[in-house]
C-alpha cells in the first residue's frame, strides 16, 4: 500500500528577523545621521557641561563643583555683556519684525514679476558671507570723513562721527546693521503666508463692508501670527548669538561697549584659555535661550481656526 508524504510546515520567522526585514534598510539608512548627531552635537554638549564643573587642562583637569559658575556671579564684565546682549536684543528683533512685515505687505500688492524682482533683490544680502557684509559696514563706518555715514553728516554740515570708536554709539552701530541688512527670509516668509489666506475672508468683509484697516486687524494680522512668532522665536536666538560683526568690526570695545555673551566666551575660551569658564557661560546662555523661548511660545502662540 502506497503512503503519501506530508509537506512539514515552514517553521514562522522569529519576531527579531522579521523586524529586521521589514525596517532594516530604514534603520540603516538613519544609521550615519544620528551616529554624526551623537559624535559632532551630543558628545561635545556633554563635554562641555562636564568640563563646566573643572578647572580645564590639556593633560589634567581638576574638579572644582559649582566654582565656575559662582564666578559668573562676581564677574562685571560677564554682565555688562548679558546687559549689552539684552539691549541688542530687545532693540533689533521688534524693529527688524516690523520693517520686514512693512517690506512684505508692500511687495504683496504689486504684481507678480515686481514681486518675484523684489523676493530676488531682498534676498540676495541673506546669501552674503557675514564676513564680508561686516567687511563693507567697517568700511561704512569709518571714523575718517572717507566713510558713507560720515559723507552724508558732512552733507549737512556735521563733524565726523567715530560710530565704533564710542561707548555711546559703538552698540547702536551695530544694530544699525540689522536694521538696513538682510530681511529676505523673513519677506519670503511673509509673502508665502500672505498668499495662503483665503481670499473668500476678504470677500465677505467686502461684502460686509469692512474697511481696509480692519480687514488687516481682523483677517490679515491674525492669521499671519504662526509666521510672526517663528520670526520673533528665530530672531531672538540669532540675537543672543551675534558674534561676527562684533569680532570683526569692534571685538568688544570699546570698554566692553559691545562685548556679547557670545563675543565673550570666545574671548575667555580661545584668548584667555578657560575653557571651564568659557563652558559655564556657554550654558547660561543656552539656559537664557531655551527660557525666552518657552515664554514666547507660550505667550505669543494661538490656535488659528479658519
Amino acid at each position: 500500500m502506497q503512503q503519501t508524504s506530508v509537506a512539514r510546515p515552514v517553521p514562522a520567522p522569529s519576531p527579531l528577523k522579521r523586524f529586521w526585514r521589514e525596517y532594516g534598510w530604514a534603520y540603516a539608512f538613519i544609521a550615519v545621521p544620528v551616529l554624526l548627531f551623537l559624535v559632532f552635537t551630543l558628545y561635545p554638549v556633554i563635554s562641555a557641561f562636564i568640563m563646566s564643573f573643572q578647572e580645564y587642562g590639556i593633560l589634567q583637569s581638576k574638579w572644582v563643583g559649582g566654582s565656575n559658575y559662582s564666578r559668573l556671579v562676581h564677574d562685571e564684565v560677564f554682565w555688562k555683556s548679558m546687559k549689552n546682549t539684552v539691549i541688542f536684543t530687545v532693540g533689533t528683533v521688534p524693529v527688524n519684525i516690523v520693517i520686514t512685515f512693512g517690506l512684505a505687505y508692500l511687495i504683496f500688492q504689486t504684481k507678480n514679476k515686481w514681486q518675484t524682482f523684489f523676493k530676488a533683490a531682498l534676498y540676495l544680502p541673506t546669501v552674503a558671507s557675514g564676513v564680508t557684509l561686516s567687511l563693507v559696514w567697517l568700511a561704512m563706518f569709518d571714523p575718517t570723513s572717507g566713510g558713507l555715514f560720515n559723507k552724508v553728516l558732512a552733507l549737512f554740515g556735521l563733524e565726523p562721527v567715530i560710530w565704533l570708536g564710542q561707548s555711546s554709539s559703538a552698540l547702536f552701530s551695530l544694530m544699525l546693521m540689522t536694521y538696513l541688512g538682510s530681511h529676505g527670509s523673513g519677506i519670503i516668509l511673509y509673502l508665502a503666508a500672505m498668499g495662503g489666506i483665503p481670499k473668500s475672508l476678504y470677500e465677505a468683509a467686502d461684502i460686509d463692508h469692512a474697511s481696509g484697516w480692519t480687514q488687516f486687524t481682523k483677517i490679515t494680522w491674525p492669521l499671519l501670527k504662526p509666521t510672526t512668532l517663528y520670526l520673533l522665536v528665530t530672531g531672538v536666538i540669532t540675537s543672543f548669538q551675534v558674534f561676527i560683526s562684533v569680532y570683526l568690526m569692534t571685538q568688544g570695545g570699546p570698554n566692553f561697549a559691545t562685548t556679547t555673551i557670545a563675543y565673550l566666551i570666545y574671548d575667555t575660551a580661545f584668548v584667555y584659555y578657560d575653557f571651564g569658564l568659557a563652558s559655564a557661560q556657554s550654558f547660561v546662555l543656552a539656559a537664557m535661550i531655551v527660557i525666552v523661548s518657552v515664554v514666547q511660545f507660550k505667550y505669543f502662540s494661538t490656535d488659528i481656526e479658519y
